[in-house]
């Protein structure tokens, strides 16, 4: 998995990105009470304001971390918002991405240096 500094996980599946925020993230958001996801089929540039999550706490714009088409989201969040809480490096994911480049992965950071960045 890469990770980048607005505390999004990507996981590569093939040519496809899953991505969701990390446990870091969602702990400093509180419980999650709403997320609003793009569409799919939705082209998208790096750096676009794609999803918005609100907790408790705050209102917050996931950013597209890559290129690409929105090739999936995760429908239960519609319904039930605290799965990115309950488990935001699994069933808490927010959408499936086909980049237009798996290389635009490199620019990210492993899971060592994440921990040192959020330590």
């Amino acid at each position: 998995m890469k990770y980048t500094e607005e505390h999004e996980w990507l996981r590569p599946e093939g040519d496809i990105v899953v991505v969701g925020i990390t446990e870091h993230a969602a702990e400093q958001l509180g419980d999650v009470v709403f997320v609003e996801l793009p569409e799919a089929g939705t082209e998208v540039s790096k750096d676009d304001e794609i999803v918005v999550i609100e907790s408790v706490k705050a209102a917050s714009d996931i950013l597209a971390p890559l290129d690409g088409e929105i090739v999936e989201i995760n429908e239960a969040l519609t319904d039930n918002p605290g799965l990115v809480n309950e488990d935001p490096l699994g069933a808490g994911w927010f959408f499936k991405i086909k980049p237009a480049s798996m290389s635009d992965l490199d620019d990210y950071m492993d899971e060592a240096a994440y921990k040192e960045f959020i330590g």
